[in-house]
């Protein structure tokens, strides 16, 4: 059931993908979404969430559209080499991101799909975390950019119980029993006073740690439990799923 009245228009591919992911998740998950009333009913906003899971995007997608909202997504331009698969997604307002010419481009389209009033969901940490207790690792600062650019709320969820359905790399889901999805929203993170001067690294640095600071509080409180001090660094750390997803 959608809780609020949508005011976007929804184009074919939306209610293609509306009608079967929607009845899959109510089928196959419980939902506890706290405070999801503070994503704004319209205007150009920028969603951040923690990473858990490559279903991660359906999950988020079941909480925004119950709001009254449409998902878009900075996503891999490899899928828009199946043309059919880059149809959908094209009409779906998707976002594609050449990684390789470090995203320049899907910037420069974040920034206007943002000014023209949609609603952009960003993983800031760019991947599934690779912290061992799965808390949120250091940030991008794509969201960061954006944010400072058009002068937008950002919105901080943390989510849990993604990592349960699939975890990360695995190549089946666990679809029975059902999982419990926990979404958590917080309050706009406070950005206004870096918006005042020149948008410098420092400024851009932190801007990008309020906003995983936020997201990591409120998983924080979904998990009842502490984050680590210092947050995982996969340039220090390593990639410790590195050998599935060289099989994968």
């Amino acid at each position: 059931m959608t809780v609020r009245k949508m005011r976007e228009k929804r184009g074919w591919a939306f209610w293609l993908a509306v009608s079967i992911i929607k009845p899959t998740l109510l089928a196959t998950t419980r939902r506890t979404w706290v405070d999801p009333e503070r994503i704004p009913a319209e205007g150009g906003c920028v969603l951040v969430m923690n990473h858990l899971s490559h279903v991660d995007p359906l999950t988020a997608a079941h909480l925004v559209y119950d709001y009254g909202r449409l998902p878009h997504y900075l996503a891999k331009a490899g899928l828009w080499k199946n043309k059919a698969l880059g149809r959908f997604l094209d009409a779906a307002g998707q976002i594609p991101v050449e990684r390789e010419r470090g995203g320049a481009g899907a910037y420069g389209k974040a920034v206007k799909a943002v000014r023209e009033g949609r609603l952009i969901v960003v993983y800031p940490e760019a991947t599934i975390t690779r912290d061992p207790d799965l808390w949120p690792m250091r940030g991008k600062s794509g969201a960061a950019r954006i944010a400072l650019e058009t002068a937008c709320p950002v919105i901080p969820v943390g989510q849990w119980g993604a990592q349960e359905i699939l975890p990360p790399y695995a190549k089946r889901p666990r679809l029975f029993p059902r999982r419990r999805i926990t979404m958590r929203v917080g309050e706009p993170v406070p950005l206004d006073d870096l918006r005042d001067g020149p948008v410098t690294t420092e400024v851009v640095t932190e801007a990008t740690d309020r906003i995983m600071a936020a997201i990591t509080r409120q998983l924080e409180l979904i998990r009842e439990a502490d984050a680590p001090a210092e947050r995982y660094d996969m340039r220090v750390h390593g990639d410790r799923f590195k050998k599935r997803k060289d099989r994968s």
